[in-house]
């Protein structure tokens, strides 16, 4: 049985992505784009976000504003089967 202590897991990186929606679109339109362009996602404001570690999908979750700090929580957890 292998023993790992807290200070083993603490130097792992695992790399966390959240995604609100996503879009398809010409370059040539992103190129065009200037500050305060909006851009429109596949997803509605109330639809859930993709939480993927390692970019493996891991849980779906909301976002939440408060006291201007934007928040994330994980509502749903996805289970892989091996």
């Amino acid at each position: 049985m292998l023993s790992l202590s807290m200070n083993t897991l603490d130097n792992i990186e695992v790399d966390i992505t959240v995604e609100l929606g996503a879009t398809t679109m010409p370059i040539h339109h992103l190129l065009r784009m200037g500050r305060g362009a909006v851009i429109e996602l596949d997803a509605g404001e109330h639809d859930p976000l993709k939480i993927y570690a390692n970019n493996t999908l891991i849980a779906r979750g909301e976002v939440n504003v408060e006291e201007g700090q934007l928040r994330v929580f994980v509502t749903e957890k996805v289970l892989r089967h091996a």
